[in-house]
């Protein structure tokens, strides 16, 4: 058990949480969510005592072990399984097949079990320190972004292990799918405090928001209250009939305690910069040959982008996914083939590496501004704001800026300037949940063209793809139609495991796919009318914002009144519909989820 009891904590001037508390119960998995610097990070020093909170406690149960996924990684042994089995309990050292299960799980082949571990690339080394640290079978795993550096395979492999773990978690994710199918519960930091409740991360964000409702409804009625009695007071403390009254009324005025009204939240809110494209076809690529040593990474492969495509690059790591998409922009340029460009396609590129390419003397404003010199200062400024760097931040130097701030600084570099064809390699790194939502809900609205490299399931079903380029094994084929339709034809496959671990398929191949086709068919409608109900009740809140900042100017027709009363009506109505949808999806993803873990 870990238990929170009155924590605080803060840098400077910057308060990070305030008198909070929460407790991680035995068996529980925890989803810990919060802005990008809210300090989820540091509620996993604190469970270390790598840091001390400044008031409060922070206490484990006696010979509760830990198991955290560090960042920065150090190997004293010469071969990969020698490594793996370091995280082997003392009395386990000889079960070497627990290590060879966790390490084929996540990737490795039979050939890299007696490799160095220093020669895998960053994102393998960091799969190794995580099976180390799932075999050393602690009381309690602490994972922060676990499947930054996995494939869609893996990370499919390890929401299976953790939904079967049976000791407690507390993850770190920005994939909200992911995460949401191995909790059981859900840890926000909101407010500089925290609150834990029992579901998904949409049933915690739906619980805030009505939180905040009711929080601001009783600050209106309770300001209304005051301003009465605080009329009363006024008007009749003078006089000798009232005085008694109006005494009364003071005394309630100074035991009413005041709410204040809740500071805005900054969110990141755009849309891409369409330009116009009047004919189909945007590009082409030809017989496209590329490698980085004697091994063909990419052969043969031919394309063609048009009008309104939404297309996603997936595959193992290593498979050539972000080599593509850079072929595919003109950063790389081919040993064979060509890519050809209409003259009228204006393209948006988010390079993974491309954060390494911001001048980390510019300020973020100079380095927005620098993407589009047509642009003015108030519209630079206007970016800035955007991707949440108001007034003050803008001024902030690239040189200090987290992982996250630098993506949206190249999130909002391609915003600068208009695109019809926009490639994004793995966009989501580094943004918390809430950016992701805001970047989602504006590829859905962009009507040009889309390729996109993404591990995420949630991106993979949400953006209606129509073409699926499969990477495998030097070779690349293109699937046609969408995520669930290529899970139900069965084409997204492992490769090829060690024989020692082949074990029979408990489903037919068939069932399979009735499975997936059952899931979708009932999951898929109820998310469309959810983003339809969404999207009613945002055009109406903002519809019903203007005529409200009407009515307090003075503007009091009788038709404007009307219109408001009627639209608060139906504003109310949606609420009551589109929480009834979200509890139905969450019921229903849980049958389905149930269901295939069996």
């Amino acid at each position: 058990m870990i238990q929170f009891e009155n924590v605080s904590l803060g840098f400077g001037s910057h308060t990070l949480f305030q008198n909070g508390s929460f407790t991680l119960q035995k068996g529980e998995k925890c989803g810990l969510i919060g802005r990008n610097g809210s300090g989820k990070s540091t509620i996993f020093k604190l469970i270390t005592e790598e840091m001390e909170p400044d008031g409060g406690i922070v206490s484990c149960s006696k010979n509760y072990r830990l198991g955290m996924l560090q960042q920065h990684i150090h190997f004293s042994q010469p071969t990969l399984i020698q490594e793996a089995l370091l995280g082997l309990p003392e009395e386990d050292k000889e079960d070497t097949y627990k290590a060879e299960k966790i390490l084929f799980g996540l990737g490795f082949t039979e050939v890299d079990l007696e490799k160095p571990p220093h020669i895998f690339s960053g994102g393998y080394q960091l799969r190794l320190h995580l099976t180390k640290v799932l075999l050393s079978e602690p009381d309690c795993l602490l994972l922060d972004e676990p499947t930054n550096y996995l494939d869609l395979l893996s990370i499919r492999w390890l929401m299976n292990f953790l939904k079967r773990w049976k000791g407690e978690c507390i993850l770190i994710s920005h994939d909200r799918d992911f995460m949401d199918s191995v909790t059981t519960h859900t840890l926000g930091i909101h407010r500089q405090t925290f609150h834990k409740m029992k579901g998904s991360s949409i049933d915690f964000f739906n619980h805030i928001l009505l939180q905040e409702r009711v929080h601001e409804k009783t600050r209106v009625k309770q300001e209304k209250r005051r301003e009465h009695l605080e009329s009363f007071v006024e008007r009749f403390g003078a006089k000798a009939s009232k005085a008694g009254q109006a005494g009364a009324r003071k005394k309630l005025l100074e035991k009413d305690p005041v709410l204040e009204e809740l500071q805005e939240l900054s969110q990141l809110g755009f849309s891409f910069n369409e330009a116009a494209f009047a004919g189909k076809k945007m590009l082409t690529a030809k017989e496209l040959a590329f490698s980085y040593n004697t091994d063909a990474l990419i052969d043969g492969f031919s394309l063609e982008i048009e009008k309104g495509d939404r297309i996603a690059i997936i595959g193992k790591n290593g498979r050539g996914k972000s080599t593509l998409l850079s072929l595919l922009s003109g950063d790389l340029i081919p040993k064979n083939g060509e890519v050809e460009i209409s003259t009228n396609t204006r393209v948006g590129y988010f390079g993974q590496t491309h954060v390494n390419r911001l001048n980390v003397n510019h300020t973020i404003e100079e380095e927005l501004g620098q993407a589009n010199v047509a642009l003015n200062i108030t519209e630079v400024k206007s970016i800035a704001g955007r991707m949440m760097f108001s007034s003050d931040l803008a001024k902030k130097p690239i040189s200090v800026l987290s992982g996250g701030e630098k993506s949206r600084v190249l999130l909002g570099k391609i915003i600068a300037k208009p695109c019809n064809l926009l490639l994004l390699d793995e966009p989501t790194h580094h943004l918390d949940i809430e950016s992701i939502e805001a970047l989602i809900d504006a590829l859905e609205d962009f009507s040009g063209a889309l390729v996109i490299v993404t591990h995420s399931e949630l991106i993979l079903r949400r953006l209606e793809l129509n073409k699926i380029i499969l990477c495998e094994e030097a070779k690349q084929t293109i699937f046609l139609g969408n995520y669930d339709e290529l899970l139900e034809k069965n084409e997204l496959h492992e490769e090829e495991k060690p024989t020692a671990l082949k074990k029979k398929e408990s489903n037919t191949r068939q069932e399979r796919a009735l499975f997936v086709a059952q899931r979708a068919a009932t999951l898929k409608p109820l998310e469309k009318k959810i983003h339809e109900l969404e999207k009613k009740m945002i055009n109406l809140e903002e519809l019903q914002k203007s005529d409200l900042v009407l009515l307090e100017k003075g503007s009091l027709s009788s038709e404007l009144m009307k219109a408001v009363g009627l639209r608060k009506k139906e504003i109310d109505q949606l609420e009551t519909e589109l929480y009834a949808f979200y509890d139905q999806f969450e019921a229903k993803k849980k049958e389905f989820d149930t269901l295939q873990t069996l």
